[in-house]
């Protein structure tokens, strides 16, 4: 398949989901944020301190990701929907994005590395309970990566093959992470300044975030980093 007939066989299916998302603008291009692992991360922060092995999972996968987006971005080239069609023929909110870099879904990718992690690490015994958790950690993944669409910035296969180069990733990290115990060391407290500066430095670049944008998604990710780190320094001081 050509990049011509990749981009025409979706033209139609990209045109109708950015237009019924399109509707709803700030919705959209806040929920499209958790696609950045900071602000993912930002949320699931406490977990660094409650739950160190879905954290030590989470940098794996989140690592495999990163390679799995560069390599395969660069392999496809496939130019941005801003890039081929008419910016004014469909809703984009953000910065227009007109890159050759459209496939995978960097975005996805991330989403999905991190739900995926999720899905495995607080999967219930109950087995009605692991379909019912599976069911919806599958459809809150699909409305965050479909935002991508939503906001101007990819095609619809881009963030489904995102998805799936993301659960990979995301098995990839749990595989890792248990195999060969590269981030078994985070949990000792004798390293938490290290994350404790690393959560400064997060919750400074999201306050600066929020000067040139004002997202909501920035103040609740803010809100629960800045948790987090008085957790980290509480535990820390008291040891």
């Amino acid at each position: 398949m050509t990049v011509n007939s990749y981009i025409e066989i979706q033209k139609k299916s990209f045109y109708t989901i950015n237009y019924y998302l399109g509707h709803y603008p700030k919705l959209e291009y806040n929920l499209t944020q958790f696609g950045d692992a900071m602000i993912f991360l930002s949320f699931l922060s406490s977990l660094f301190v409650f739950a160190p092995k879905v954290w030590e999972s989470l940098l794996s996968g989140l690592l495999v990701s990163l390679i799995f987006s560069c390599v395969l971005k660069k392999a496809f080239a496939v130019p941005r929907p801003a890039a081929v069609f008419n910016n004014d023929s469909f809703y984009i909110f953000g910065k227009a994005v007109c890159g050759h870099n459209s496939l995978p879904s960097g975005h996805s990718i991330t989403i999905f590395t991190v739900l995926s992690v999720l899905l495995y690490g607080f999967m219930p015994k109950k087995l009605s309970y692991r379909f019912m958790w599976s069911f919806f950690i599958v459809i809150i993944g699909l409305i965050l990566i479909f935002t991508r669409v939503g906001v101007g910035a990819h095609y619809p296969i881009d963030v489904i093959t995102g998805g799936i180069i993301g659960y990979i990733a995301g098995l990839s990290g749990i595989f890792i992470s248990r195999k060969y115990k590269i981030w078994a060391w985070i949990n000792d407290k004798k390293y938490y300044p290290i994350f404790m500066l690393l959560f400064l430095g997060c919750c400074i670049s999201l306050i600066c975030r929020i000067f040139s944008e004002n997202l909501l998604i920035f103040y609740y990710a803010l809100i629960c980093l800045a948790v987090s780190l008085f957790l980290i320094i509480y535990i820390y001081v008291k040891k």
